[in-house]
């Protein structure tokens, strides 16, 4: 593995599992400094010693980052222990209640989906932007979805509506910030292999074999790793001249 991280700081929300773990380990094994962020601590335990044993160093940081107070928690523990912040990639959120058309979702199960996705994001940059501008800059990749994209499928109205916005926010903190060293992407991947959709995919086989499986391009769904590949390059050096971005890794599900 190349060392484009070496000295980096980074922190990476909903790290406990799927693709933010999948980051937070790939963020190690080039080098960084990786603040492995979720609700569940001892399981950001292991990942934090899966990114050691990977070769970064790591710190094990409980958040819920529906919380203002805990995100500006997790932003200073990360900034105390390591002096600066260089990256972020906020990815945690919610798939919340799905299968509903758009006017049988409750507003509580809207609330809940807009609090983890979309207004989780705006506490992080809130508590993020600031801290890197005091290191010179950084890049910020946050976690959107094909579906903050297009209509992927039905029954999703919350969860889309999230990341319909975290894709405005981005565009918004990339046109504001540029001049001031920092970049702001949104990676938008489609049907991918984490924990939770491997679940599914044994509860519901036949959904997945007829319904989803050939309407992808590819004709299989991404992995994890590929989607934290593509986070990578996009917090790095070598995306310097990208920002305001939102980038799909979906095995051509929009090409359609």
């Amino acid at each position: 593995m190349s060392q484009r991280f070496a000295g980096k700081v980074v922190i990476v929300t909903g790290a406990s599992s799927g693709i933010g773990k999948a980051a937070a380990i790939a963020f190690g094994q080039e080098g960084a400094k990786v603040a492995v962020s979720a609700r569940r601590l001892a399981v950001c335990e292991d990942v934090a010693d899966a990114v050691r044993a990977a070769g970064g160093e790591a710190i094990a940081v409980r958040a819920d980052v529906t919380s203002h107070e805990a995100v500006r928690a997790l932003v200073a523990q990360t900034v105390d222990t390591w002096g600066r912040l260089d990256c972020a990639f906020n990815n945690a959120g919610i798939a919340g209640d799905t299968g509903l058309q758009s006017h049988e979702h409750s507003r509580e199960n809207w609330d809940h989906v807009i609090a983890a996705n979309l207004t989780s994001v705006f506490l992080s940059i809130k508590e993020e932007i600031p801290a890197m501008l005091r290191s010179g800059g950084g890049a910020i990749v946050n976690n959107a979805s094909i579906y903050g994209l297009v209509a992927a499928t039905v029954g999703h109205v919350p969860y889309a509506a999230s990341k319909f916005g975290v894709i405005g926010i981005t565009q918004t903190v990339a046109y504001e910030y540029a001049k001031q060293g920092i970049r702001a992407n949104a990676v938008c991947p489609g049907f991918t292999r984490t924990e939770q959709m491997q679940e599914l995919m044994d509860e519901s086989p036949e959904r997945f074999s007829q319904g989803i499986t050939p309407h992808i391009p590819m004709g299989r769904l991404g992995e994890m790793d590929e989607i934290a590949r593509l986070v990578l390059w996009l917090a790095s050096d070598e995306a310097s001249y990208v920002t305001g971005q939102a980038i799909a890794a979906d095995g051509g599900w929009l090409a359609k």
